[in-house]
């Protein structure tokens, strides 16, 4: 039986939750692994990173902290806009602890950045951090935003 591209986006639809809940291993933007410490020492941290080295790196980790004070790790998208990163997410733990404890780290390869997570809620800000997303992400991106919701949390990584 062919696939067509509709068929194929509603099958995804499908499965995107169940990956996602099962704490997939490939990569994709939200699934929460246990937190296991880093094999070796890790990279000196520094302020913040040098957004327009890192705007081509396509999933990061940001470390959170559920409400026990565990680590949670969770693979995230990360869009730069006007030499600023921004990182969101839907409903989602991770999303909820960082509205409880905006402290975060953002690791980028072997280098771990001890950020805060503000909060964007000027809708125009919002819309370029959005097409920003959907430029380089595409399709995934737009597949994504059903789950995501109508107003996902957009979070603008700044310095601690």
């Amino acid at each position: 039986m062919p696939r067509t591209p509709l068929a194929a986006a509603l099958c995804a639809a499908w499965l995107l939750p169940l990956a996602a809940a099962a704490g997939s291993a490939a990569g994709e933007p939200g699934a929460d692994v246990a937190a296991a410490p880093v094999a070796g020492p890790a990279a000196p941290a520094a302020p913040v990173p040098d957004w327009s080295a890192v705007a081509d790196v396509d999933v990061v980790n940001v470390v959170s902290r559920d409400e026990d004070g565990d680590a949670r790790d969770t693979k995230v998208w990360l869009a730069v806009v006007d030499g600023q990163g921004y990182i969101r997410t839907g409903n989602t733990t991770w999303g909820g602890n960082v509205v409880r404890d905006p402290r975060i780290v953002l690791r980028i390869a072997e280098r771990e950045y001890p950020l805060r997570a503000e909060f964007v809620e000027d809708d125009a800000l919002r819309e370029r951090v959005g097409s920003a997303f959907r430029e380089k992400y595409g399709f995934q991106d737009s597949l994504l935003s059903i789950l995501r919701g109508s107003r996902p949390k957009i979070m603008h990584l700044v310095a601690r």
